[in-house]
């Protein structure tokens, strides 16, 4: 992994050739260190056969996101720009774990490098997210995620061949998607540059920009393809994979899709309307439409992005957005978020539990997709939503602790552990920027974001003490 990120860390250098990379320096001073510390453990461990069982493979997952994280920030820290280790950790965390929260302004005038670098990164992130959920999850029994389990989930003799075919289609849809939506940012409008940032920040739901006013700067046209872009990234991307070999229709036939999708036709809808019968003489369907879709969907699919402000667009909207920050997309894609799924399976136990009011001695049988869902996934799930709802209750003191209003310590929690990027309020919200916090509160925030990522419960884990005791 390390050998592989110093070679990124070579790409801004060397895309920008022909243009300006003025934190060259920087960037091969952070591929030697990355290049150096790989090198030294793949010596060091030649020889030693790989057993990975659970234990080393909780151990591998969490240390290795947070110090590539780590490691993502050198080139922020040793650039000429003064950035302080606070702020490149949280940079860098920020862009690995395709959060989009950012401590930067003054982005339309930054070094083209470090702007390709965020974009790089969160690229990075995208697809490690992907085979993390299709790999590793999985086998872990990490939050409900055994109810996605296949062949290829298990690190067995047999499995590991499927697995290997199933990662080339990933990354080869992840490649496609990216590549389409460089291409078509550029037909529609945007610079070589802005259109290959963006591309990539789309497809990996990563909502970092090259301006401070995010997509603001473009046009309508421009942000229904982000819209595209972002619902792409949002699903899964295994489906995306079995619909290339030709099983047609699995895509919209997973429940997740579906309500994905059902999610993004109808709150925009709503908002659009709400905006209509508020403010009738301003009104532009086609415009607010748009700019309600794209904010939505930015929100939802926990990319991060903003055309406007939308915490100014009145109360509804105001908490709507805050109860859109818990959902996320699907598993098996680039979205952080809860993932739709896990609201599915608590609309499935409701229903089930209502059920058994009504009819005590009823054999209920509970399904999911086609699958059945075992009880082992159902208190996996509810371990996961009751260790979320009290980081986020932790989080959310920590910062306030620190003087920060309670919307920006709450959103700002909220943002960190489900990896949207922007929060509410003036400060951190779709206008703002992160950069004006405290630096302990942005090293907390930027744990909370690899935590976020890692579902959770895999870094509690790690941290408890029966874990290394057994």
């Amino acid at each position: 992994m390390f050998v592989l990120l110093s070679i990124f860390m070579t790409l801004p250098v060397l895309l920008l050739v022909q243009s300006t990379a003025p934190n060259a320096v920087a960037f091969a001073e952070s591929a030697s260190i990355c290049l150096g510390l790989g090198l030294i453990g793949m010596f060091a461990t030649r020889g030693y056969a790989s057993d990975l069982k659970p234990r080393y493979m909780f151990v591998l997952t969490v240390s290795s996101w947070f110090i590539i994280a780590l490691l993502s920030a050198l080139p922020f820290f040793l650039s000429d720009n003064g950035i302080s280790a606070a702020d490149a950790f949280f940079e860098g965390a920020s862009g690995i774990t395709t959060t989009g929260a950012t401590v930067f302004s003054g982005l339309d005038t930054m070094d083209r490098d470090l702007l390709l670098w965020r974009s790089i990164l969160q690229w990075i992130g995208g697809i490690g997210i992907i085979g993390m959920f299709v790999a590793v999850l999985p086998f872990l029994r990490v939050g409900g995620m055994r109810l996605f389990a296949t062949e290829s989930s298990e690190w067995t003799d047999k499995a590991l061949p499927r697995m290997k075919t199933l990662s080339r289609g990933l990354l080869f849809v992840y490649l496609f998607f990216s590549i389409i939506a460089v291409v078509t940012y550029r037909v529609s409008g945007m610079d070589l540059f802005d259109a290959f940032n963006h591309g990539l920040t789309s497809i990996a739901t990563g909502g970092f920009s090259t301006s401070d006013m995010s997509m603001g700067k473009f046009d309508d046209l421009i942000l229904m393809e982000a819209t595209f872009f972002m619902m792409i990234g949002s699903m899964p991307f295994f489906l995306f994979v079995r619909e290339m070999h030709g099983q047609h229709g699995v895509l919209f036939r997973d429940q997740q899709v579906r309500m994905f999708l059902t999610l993004l036709l109808v709150v925009p809808l709503l908002l659009t309307f709400h905006e209509w019968w508020i403010s009738p003489d301003q009104f532009d369907p086609f415009h607010n439409y748009t700019s309600t879709l794209f904010n939505v969907t930015s929100v939802v699919t926990t990319t991060g992005y903003a055309s406007e402000d939308y915490s100014a667009w009145g109360s509804l909207a105001f908490v709507v957005f805050f109860f859109l920050m818990f959902v996320g997309g699907c598993s098996g894609s680039t979205a952080g978020g809860m993932k739709i799924f896990r609201f599915q399976l608590s609309i499935l136990i409701l229903r089930e539990q209502l059920m058994r009011l009504l009819h005590p001695r009823a054999v209920l049988t509970r399904n999911y997709n086609g699958r059945a869902v075992s009880d082992e996934i159902i208190s996996s799930m509810i371990a996961y939503t009751f260790i979320f709802l009290l980081c986020l209750a932790l989080i959310t003191l920590a910062l306030a602790a620190m003087e920060l209003d309670f919307v920006t310590a709450l959103s700002g929690a909220l943002t960190a552990l489900t990896n949207v990027g922007p929060g509410l309020g003036e400060i951190i919200g779709p206008a703002g920027n992160f950069g004006p916090l405290p630096d302990a509160a942005k090293w907390i925030l930027a744990v909370g974001m690899l935590m976020g990522r890692l579902e959770i419960l895999s870094v509690v884990i790690v941290l408890s003490p029966a874990f290394w005791r057994g």
